[in-house]
């Protein structure tokens, strides 16, 4: 299964976020469309599971930074009709609800201590949607109030071990902890800036992100998010996921890992976490939970809004 990001740039914030999201969305159904049948389609663990029965690739669709929703669940609730299964709540830079991983970045300050009020709103109707939380790109408190917050597993789509390379993108050990015990899932970066701190990096410097968070975390919370769509460097010898073998193959030789370990490392995590958020979204509709109709507070704005009339009815 391979997850497409569907992410607009932060200076899209307060003017055409939405549409762009929107073209994005569109390319990657396309795209899917284009390739068909051995690429297809998939918002649920069931069309996963049956897709890969039947040989074919699925198709996914993330959305890489909260401003694409320009402050409004039902834009939300229409990118989950759309087809869209995670939300990363920030991309590089702060949403007006939620602090991006920039302002854990020496000299800089939070705007909002975290997920503001209308921030954690945004992760319930996530939970009641059945949509992934994504904290790759979140500062340390947003995600500590995420965990708090959110009553289903969270994913980091695309993060690293910051106790291994001190990166504000990477994942804290504290954090890892919490991520554990919440059932969560880290998915590891192969870009080497996040696995060495530098421009070069090479398979065992992958391993060893893989191995540091299993060991904090747990074997079930720890999956493969290599970015390859947005990174520029790579580690030597995992240029592509033609390369993943190599990659199985050091994990193998390392006596460290059995087979249903791999497979759950290879995407059984990812489906399990799935599943998890699927299942709190059917109980909460069961026990009536109504979408959230909150809008964003006016002071939060500071005086911005989108270039759309005020008054459109």
């Amino acid at each position: 299964m391979q997850f497409w990001a569907a992410y607009v740039p932060c200076e899209s914030q307060f003017k055409d976020a939405v549409q762009l999201t929107l073209e994005q969305i569109d390319v990657i159904r396309r795209l899917t469309e284009k390739y068909h049948p051995p690429l297809t389609f998939c918002t649920s663990a069931k069309e996963i599971i049956e897709a890969h029965l039947n040989n074919q690739l699925c198709s996914l669709i993330g959305v890489e930074g909260g401003h694409s929703l320009a402050n409004s669940l039902p834009v939300l609730r229409v990118l989950y009709s759309l087809g869209v299964r995670y939300l990363t709540l920030t991309s590089t830079c702060n949403t007006q609800w939620a602090d991006s991983s920039l302002v854990d970045m020496p000299g800089k300050k939070p705007e909002h201590g975290g997920l503001t009020n209308f921030g954690k709103i945004i992760v319930k109707e996530m939970n009641r949607l059945g949509m992934l939380v994504d904290l790759s790109h979140v500062s340390i408190k947003t995600m500590k109030a995420a965990l708090e917050v959110s009553k289903a597993p969270v994913i980091f789509s695309h993060s690293s071990a910051r106790a291994l390379c001190n990166s504000t993108r990477n994942v804290p050990d504290h954090i890892l902890a919490k991520l554990g015990l919440n059932g969560g899932l880290v998915m590891v970066n192969f870009y080497s800036q996040f696995l060495t701190c530098r421009d070069a990096a090479t398979v065992a410097d992958a391993v060893a992100h893989i191995n540091h968070i299993r060991q904090v975390a747990g074997v079930d919370s720890v999956g493969l998010g290599a970015g390859y769509d947005g990174i520029n460097f790579t580690p030597k010898g995992l240029e592509d996921v033609s390369t993943y073998p190599a990659l199985f193959a050091e994990l193998i030789s390392s006596g460290q890992w059995t087979i249903d370990e791999l497979k759950k490392l290879a995407g059984l995590n990812l489906l399990r976490v799935l599943k998890a958020v699927e299942k709190v979204r059917d109980d909460m509709a069961r026990s009536g939970v109504e979408p959230y109709e909150d809008t964003i507070a006016p002071k939060y704005l500071k005086g911005r809004s989108n270039c759309t009339s005020q008054e459109p009815f």
